[in-house]
């Protein structure tokens, strides 16, 4: 009788999930292509170029210039999060949570366990992001039959910081 009472409270429309894990370096020629050989050491994937669509004379940057390269993770998104997390001691700031998501810097690649120095690349860093996702959010990104996401499908700060406390110990600033 209490598992049913149990299960009818929990609603699995409000369950909270990781979406994908991207990873992703910014620069410019040779810069650019240290990130790309990091970020396919890090991954075992092949990074997409970033193009610039606007010209910033005092970087350096004109359109269609790549600027950047990132790669995206779906599955085995559990171990790498928490490789990722060890190098910023499992501490994140609270201004780094958004709506549905959130991002790190990591200072140096050398800092993730498993990772030995790469005299080619140098010494990097990288940015991660963190997208979480409900159940039905595919309603509203399909192209057939598409239907409207209320607000309440959002995922907040505050649940974003619950499930990462709860599955991964970070501690919050």
């Amino acid at each position: 009788m209490e598992n049913k009472e149990e299960n009818k409270k929990m609603n699995i429309m409000r369950t909270i999930k990781i979406e994908k894990v991207i990873l992703g370096v910014g620069g410019t020629a040779e810069e650019l292509e240290k990130g790309v050989k990091l970020l396919k050491l890090l991954t075992g994937k092949k990074p997409m170029k970033t193009k610039s669509n606007k010209r910033i004379p005092s970087w350096g940057v004109r359109p269609n210039l790549e600027v950047g390269a990132m790669v995206t993770i779906r599955k085995g998104i559990k171990e790498i999060l928490k490789k990722m997390l060890i190098p910023i001691d499992n501490r994140l700031k609270r201004k780094q949570m958004s709506e549905n998501n959130f991002s790190f810097g990591v200072k140096e690649y050398l800092e993730i366990p498993g990772i030995e120095y790469q005299r080619d690349i140098g010494i990097m860093g990288f940015d991660v992001t963190v997208v979480f996702i409900r159940t039905g959010k595919r309603v509203g990104l399909k192209k057939i039959k598409k239907g409207r996401i209320p607000k309440k499908q959002m995922i907040s700060k505050e649940e974003i910081i619950k499930f990462m406390e709860e599955n991964f110990q970070v501690e919050f600033i």
